[in-house]
């Protein structure tokens, strides 16, 4: 008989630790770790097990580099040219992978927090001439659903000090100091856009303050093999 994998003891807010191994990647090896959050008060749209990817000895550490990541199925799966999430994930792991250092949380809540089916729903409200904040709301909807306490309590069960985020979210940064992390810098993620992804990035700049370069919203052809 196949045993359970045993749990850590339970954390702030109803964390557990399911699963531990180690993931080699292109990028190199990482300690994969699966988290279980267990709140009643969380979205629908965000499911309960999360991971963290972690690269080297953070515990106990400043200044680590850490990439809060929600999930993206289409682009990250499917190559979907509509946002730059699975760009910005490979840029957060080869940036773990230079420094030696790191942590990538990724957390399991779809679609800014909507969950699939509504961010579909959602797609098809953009093609009709939709921005993604307006499709949200044509669903009745929030704009931004997602949560960040499985994040703090990620981090804290880490044993991480103070981070380095990669982000050009600021309400990230703000949310996340607000729950009890350090952040003591804020790493730029600046991605090309191509002609599928640069109205919603200008939609990210504009409307949700995203600090994004205008040099980067100028949509760029893309080339299949690299997505």
């Amino acid at each position: 008989m196949t045993e359970k994998p045993k749990s850590s003891e339970s954390t702030a807010g109803g964390l557990e630790e399911l699963a531990s191994a180690p993931l080699p990647t292109a990028f190199g090896e990482f300690q994969l770790r699966v988290f279980r959050w267990n709140d009643p008060d969380a979205h629908p749209g965000l499911s309960d097990e999360h991971i963290a990817l972690v690269r080297g000895d953070v515990a106990g550490k400043t200044g680590i580099a850490v990439r809060v990541h929600s999930e993206c199925l289409t682009s990250e799966v499917f190559s979907s040219l509509r946002c730059d999430c699975r760009e910005q994930l490979l840029f957060a792991q080869d940036t773990i992978a230079d420094r030696g250092e790191g942590v990538i949380l990724y957390l399991r809540q779809e679609g800014r927090g909507i969950g699939l089916a509504n961010k579909i729903r959602a797609y098809a409200l953009q093609d009709a001439g939709a921005d993604t904040i307006e499709a949200n709301r044509l669903l009745h909807l929030p704009d931004d659903a997602r949560q960040y306490d499985v994040a703090a309590a990620m981090l804290q069960e880490l044993g991480v000090k103070s981070i380095r985020l990669m982000t050009n979210n600021p309400s990230k940064i703000s949310e996340l100091e607000e729950l009890g992390i350090d952040v003591i810098e804020r790493l730029p993620i600046h991605i090309p856009a191509n002609p599928h992804s640069a109205a919603y990035l200008e939609t990210k700049r504009r409307r949700f303050q995203h600090e994004l370069p205008s040099h980067t919203l100028n949509p760029k052809v893309s080339d299949p093999e690299k997505n």
